[in-house]
Parts: structure tokens; sequence; C-alpha cells
């Protein structure tokens, strides 16, 4: 009896962990759909501009890169429109089989991902430590932090100690 209880309170607990997935799994897809969809609007405005652009270099007698521009706005337009009609599904199963044709490329643009979150933590991890003037923040005991090997001025407190005399020319 007491081993049925225990099964049926671990199978309504299963149950109720699947439902949270499936709910998580449904506000997921609905996010994709919305920022892809935004995302295609905003890359189709953006086809738009270049085409205004490449209009107005054709007028100023620059068809070379008013062609060039045209061609960029016609890829960009091929993408704002996939991103518009895409849901999430599909860009997912894209992505696999993009992934599974061309592994190189993901793996080039993992590293690529990688190394540039690299330098913003890095970037952001020696700002958080510097004040205002460059100084490194004070620690517990007062005293200021300084980057291994790194030398700083500091200006001498009593002006008979600024340094060597330098004799009068003349």
């Amino acid at each position: 009896m007491a081993t049925q209880q225990v099964q049926e309170k671990a199978d309504s607990a299963q149950e109720k962990v699947k439902e949270g997935a499936r709910q998580a799994q449904s506000r997921a897809r609905e996010q994709i759909d919305q920022r892809s969809t935004q995302a295609g609007e905003q890359v189709s405005a953006t086809a738009q501009a270049l085409r205004s652009t490449s209009e107005q270099l054709r007028e100023q007698g620059q068809d070379a890169q008013a062609r060039a521009a045209d061609r960029v706005a016609q890829h960009a337009d091929r993408l704002g429109g996939y991103l518009s009609d895409s849901d999430a599904d599909r860009l997912l199963r894209d992505a696999e089989d993009f992934g599974r044709r061309k592994p190189v490329a993901v793996i080039a643009a993992g590293v690529a991902v990688g190394f540039a979150a690299s330098r913003f933590l890095k970037a952001s991890s020696r700002n958080r430590y510097e004040g205002p003037d460059g100084d490194r923040y004070p620690g517990p005991d007062g005293a200021r932090y300084q980057r291994p090997g790194e030398a700083r001025y500091e200006p001498p407190t009593d002006p008979l100690d600024a340094g060597p005399a330098v004799p009068p020319v003349g």
C-alpha cells in the first residue's frame, strides 16, 4: 500500500516536470518566433536603406558601388524574408543542417564568438577595478593594487626629495 502511494506521488511529480518542460519549450518557441520576425523586419528595413543608397550612388555616377549595394540589398532582403517567415522549428532544423554540411564553419564561428566574449570580459573586468582617474580601487587594507610589473609615478611629498639638483647652465 505504501509503495503504491510512493509510486503515485513519483508519477505525479514526473508528470508535473514534463508539463513544466513543455511550457518552457512553448515559451522558448514563441520568443524565437517573435525575435526572428523582429530581426527579419530590421534586416528588410536595412535592405530598403541600401536600395536608397544605391539610387543616390547612381545619381552621383558611381555605378559600380551602386551595383554592389544592390547585391547586398538583395541578400539582405532574402535573409529578412527568411527570418520573418520561419518559425523556431525551421530555424533550428536549418541550423542543424548547416552544421552537418559545414562543421568547420560552425567551429570557426564558435572560436570567433569565444574570442570576442573573452576580449569583452577582459575589458569589462579591467574597467571594473579601475577608478575614474585610472587608479586601482583601494583594497581592504587601504593599499592601492596595481597589476604585476606596473610602475606608478608617485610625486615626492617632501620638496627637498624632488630628485638630483640640476646645476645652473651658464
